[in-house]
């Protein structure tokens, strides 16, 4: 079972702050560009990341249905920016993978252990 919604209101109103800044510096994370669906603000949203040859997979720690997954799959793709690099991304589908085998081997024991199954893959264009 992923994280709950409370922990991720949480973050959001205090560590993501912070963590926005650093995210995509560091391996495994990155920042989420995208725009709400109904209000049009751009947001930046840190999440863990990781990249398969021509796509990415990001891990729903709080589940799949978070603003910023319902966000990025309304509108088709976003921006994320990893290692400093800004990626454009298409074609966002949901994934549920309970071997975890989308991601890199030690990843696959700490997301075990946090129950998730689920994964956002997206295209990078170009």
């Amino acid at each position: 079972m992923p994280l709950p919604q409370s922990m991720g209101r949480l973050n959001r109103a205090g560590p993501n702050r912070l963590i926005v800044h650093v995210a995509p510096w560091v391996p495994g994370f990155g920042v989420v560009h995208h725009r709400g669906r109904r209000s049009g603000r751009g947001y930046r949203t840190p999440v863990a990341v990781f990249r398969r040859g021509d796509e990415v997979v990001f891990a729903m720690v709080y589940g799949t249905r978070t603003d910023w997954v319902r966000n990025v799959r309304a509108a088709g793709g976003a921006t994320v920016t990893v290692r400093g690099h800004d990626l454009r991304l298409s074609g966002p589908r949901l994934v549920h993978d309970s071997r975890r085998s989308r991601v890199p081997g030690p990843v696959r024991l700490a997301l075990a252990a946090a129950g998730v199954e689920d994964f956002l893959v997206c295209d990078v264009e170009g």
